[in-house]
């Protein structure tokens, strides 16, 4: 079994930085490709961001290009997802999740692992 456990949310003013990350055991992270997702309240969880198991290949969402970058350290075990010039509409719960085929994925239902999530609040 794999388990993820995200960190790192927090409370910031728009324009501001916040870097998660997100630690994986119980397999090989190497084995995965990740990816980031967001859920704000009263909205259905939307892709933001995923990397191949390498960390060579990278998606985004058009709403993030620019500002968000993806990452992982295979030797630590960690993906990262670094936001910069945040906004307000970035608020929400931040998810990583694995999904084991080598090709990246945008939607929910092609992941087979969940961490639980971190908030993330940004005030204007």
């Amino acid at each position: 079994q794999v388990q993820l456990v995200e960190s790192g949310g927090g409370l910031v003013q728009a324009g501001n930085s916040l870097r998660l990350s997100c630690v994986v055991s119980g397999r090989p992270f190497a084995w995965y490709n990740m990816g980031w997702f967001r859920q704000a309240p009263g909205k259905e969880r939307e892709f933001v961001a995923a990397v191949t198991w390498s960390g060579s290949n990278t998606d985004y969402a058009d709403s993030v290009k620019g500002r968000f970058t993806i990452s992982r350290d295979n030797t630590e075990n960690t993906l990262y997802l670094q936001m910069n010039s945040l906004k307000p509409e970035d608020t929400a719960v931040y998810f990583c999740a694995a999904r084991r085929d080598f090709k990246l994925a945008m939607n929910v239902y092609e992941y087979d692992y969940w961490g639980q999530g971190t908030q993330v609040t940004v005030s204007s």
